[in-house]
């Protein structure tokens, strides 16, 4: 016998009893995204890999460590699976000229891939949901896509999300904070992690966000960014956080919260769960201002999210959220050959009407055929054997409900109409 091949470690399988999950969130989120006024794009999951050095950053862990990055053995080209869909959603957008003289609400869902070690809410294969809103500088917009997500909580039936703020300014400011945090992390060389070591001149903010608990002091007492902000930037935030004020959103500031991509500027934000244990961020974003710009395009402001769906499916499977169930209207049960022809002909007509059928394939007994139809959860059986057949009539079984175990016999030519009467 052939040996069984196994999926890729890290690449999940969606099997037909969690994929329930996934289709109440997609079914949810289009309306919410809708009620927002966003557009769906599709961007391919294939990019150049020189789009995610010059987007990502060359020195941001997803660049030098995660990216499945590969060279194309037909044409020499360099591509990446896409690590995350802001990149890729920015180009798309220069490429078909988006982003000319207009503004730009915009929503996209699909795979991500990143070579991290796999463990319960991080995968090599994950997926997001992200929205990008481009040409709004004001900071009312960075507050409604804070906004938009404490709104998407509750219409997913979940409660106990905490949502955490800071500001990275600009980059003038960042500028004069790095070399001050540079200054400050070399006295402390002797104790700092590989990790650390490896991201003082790079990516100093990173060493900030550092989990290592023997860190944790030093991180604390690090100049904050915040100090080194100038009035437009001071400005900005603190509308920001009046306009969260006012919607009745309770926040927290950390001024170590950096992200680990080299693009955002000014607000930044995670929402948060403990539910989850170390992968406790279900959704994070901020304002990229000088991306489009650094990526090619003509200035324009720009601000974003993007939601980790995997780990919104174990919340929802932690808090037991009631998924809609999905089950068929009626179940055909058919004995002999002439009436299996005519069961087919039935449910066809009954799914013209709109109904959601399951035709019995093969043949079986009608004990087992009934069984099967118990098991789909359907509400109706369609019953046809030989004396339906010669008289186009159906016995018609209520398998759910008050009316349980009620049979009628009912003309083919009026099923439908009389099951939605039902």
């Amino acid at each position: 016998m052939a040996q069984t091949i196994q999926g890729i470690r890290g690449m999940n399988d969606v099997l037909p009893q969690e994929s329930s999950r996934w289709q109440f969130f997609e079914q949810v989120t289009r309306e919410w995204l809708a009620a927002y006024g966003y557009s769906q794009i599709r961007m391919p999951i294939v990019e150049s890999t020189h789009l995610f050095i010059r987007g990502v950053g060359e020195h941001t862990d997803i660049v030098e460590k995660e990216m499945y990055a590969f060279e194309d053995s037909l044409n020499g080209e360099k591509l990446t699976l896409r690590p995350e869909g802001t990149a890729g959603c920015v180009r798309a957008c220069i490429e078909h000229g988006l982003l000319y003289n207009q503004t730009q609400r915009l929503w996209y869902t699909g795979p991500m891939f990143r070579h991290e070690r796999p463990q319960k809410g991080r995968y090599r294969q994950f997926h997001q949901m992200g929205i990008e809103a481009f040409g709004f500088a004001t900071p009312d917009v960075d507050a409604e896509v804070i906004v938009m997500l404490a709104d998407l909580w509750p219409r997913l039936g979940l409660s106990g999300m905490s949502l955490e703020l800071n500001s990275l300014g600009d980059i003038e400011e960042r500028a004069a904070h790095r070399a001050k945090l540079i200054q400050y992390l070399e006295g402390y060389i002797d104790i700092l992690d590989e990790d650390s070591q490896r991201r003082l001149y790079t990516n100093p903010l990173r060493v900030l966000d550092t989990k290592n608990p023997a860190l944790q002091e030093m991180a604390e007492n690090a100049p904050q960014l915040i100090d080194f902000l100038g009035e437009a930037s001071k400005s900005h935030f603190e509308t920001v956080k009046a306009l969260l004020d006012d919607a009745g959103i309770a926040y927290t500031l950390n001024p170590r919260l950096v992200r680990g991509l080299d693009y955002y500027n000014r607000t930044v934000f995670e929402w948060t769960t403990t539910q989850l244990g170390a992968q406790s961020t279900v959704a994070a974003g901020g304002r990229y201002d000088g991306l489009v710009e650094q990526l090619g395009g003509k200035p324009c402001p720009a601000v974003g999210f993007a939601i980790g769906i995997e780990r919104l499916m174990l919340l929802l499977e932690i808090n037991e959220v009631a998924i809609p169930a999905q089950l068929p209207d009626v179940y055909v049960v058919h004995q002999g050959e002439a009436a299996a022809r005519n069961a087919f002909t039935v449910a066809r007509q009954l799914r013209a009407a709109g109904l959601n059928v399951i035709y019995h394939g093969g043949s079986g007994s009608f004990k087992s055929q009934f069984k099967k139809a118990d098991q789909s959860g359907a509400r109706f059986a369609v019953v046809i054997g030989e004396g339906e057949v010669a008289s186009q009539t159906v016995n018609l079984k209520t398998l759910t409900g008050e009316q349980q175990g009620k049979q009628e016999i009912v003309s083919q030519d009026q099923l439908a109409q009389v099951i939605r009467s039902i």
